[in-house]
Parts: C-alpha cells; sequence; structure tokens
C-alpha cells in the first residue's frame, strides 16, 4: 500500500510578482527550493492565504538568495503581488517508508528568506 504525505512546505511566502503573460509556474528561489527539497518541474500545491484558493502547478528556479516567489501564467489570476502563500510537495511513500519519514518545513520572512536561527 502507498500513502501520500507532505514532502516539503514553504509557509507564508510573499508572493513577489504575478505574470499573466509569462510560461505557467511558479517561480522559487534556488536556496528556498534546496531548503524544502523541492525539484525543478516538481509539482506543488499553492495555498493562498489571503483568499483560500488552491491550486497546483510546477517549479521554475530562479535566482539563489533572490527572495523570489513568482506565479507565472494562468496561476497568476488566482494570488496578487503580496498575497501570503503556503507551497506543499507531495510524495507517495510505502507504509514503513511513512512511518520514519520528516517532511522539510520551511518558514520564511517578509523578504521570503529563511531567517537565521
Amino acid at each position: 500500500m502507498q500513502v501520500t504525505l507532505m514532502k516539503g512546505r514553504i509557509d507564508l511566502a510573499s508572493v513577489t510578482e504575478a505574470d499573466l503573460h509569462s510560461e505557467g509556474s511558479i517561480s522559487i528561489d534556488r536556496a528556498l527550493l534546496d531548503a524544502a527539497g523541492f525539484l525543478i518541474n516538481e509539482r506543488v500545491q499553492i495555498y493562498n492565504i489571503e483568499t483560500g484558493a488552491r491550486f497546483a502547478t510546477y517549479v521554475i528556479e530562479a535566482p539563489r538568495w533572490s527572495g523570489t516567489i513568482d506565479l507565472n501564467g494562468a496561476a497568476a489570476r488566482l494570488a496578487m503581488t503580496g498575497d501570503k502563500i503556503t507551497i506543499v510537495a507531495y510524495a507517495s511513500f510505502d507504509e514503513a517508508e511513512a512511518k520514519i519519514f520528516k517532511p522539510r518545513v520551511v518558514r520564511v520572512d517578509r523578504e521570503n528568506r529563511i531567517p537565521p536561527d
């Protein structure tokens, strides 16, 4: 049996741009991708804290330490610049893996950077 668990999450990121005329996806700062364990082209769910909108898209890389969280293409209709969103990736695990797996949770500051501990 396979179960689906949260693999990684970026909490309360601020949308830095919503570009309807760009390639559809979400651009995420490379440092945040690494911290959350997200892969390029990986499917992610986006939860807009401001509006309650929930939608899926795929990840593209933005420059490391840029703080970029850009929604592109059709996804740009579901959030505005400044909206707080949570970005989640899921993965399938067998039952034994699921019992020991620990997801990566990344909390960011207002500039979408990982604050020091």
